[in-house]
């Protein structure tokens, strides 16, 4: 079942909401559901990384390169 959202826009944030749905080929719906899927995951991603970075840290991961450089 699909719910509806009513959200407030200023002026200058719907027009380029507008621009961009005219570039894609998209509908507001599809650009906006879409943007907000990316917002709640990368929320989630940083609420993994502070729960997990003292975990990380104790083993000598203190920056992203290091994760990088053991798992590539």
């Amino acid at each position: 079942m699909k719910e509806v959202v009513t959200i407030r826009l200023g002026t200058e944030l719907q027009k380029e909401l507008d621009e961009v749905c005219e570039q894609l080929g998209r509908t507001r719906s599809e650009v906006v559901r879409d943007a907000l899927r990316r917002q709640l995951n990368l929320m989630r991603f940083e609420r993994t990384r502070r729960r997990i970075a003292p975990f990380a840290e104790a083993r000598g991961y203190l920056t992203d390169e290091d994760v990088f450089r053991d798992v590539s």
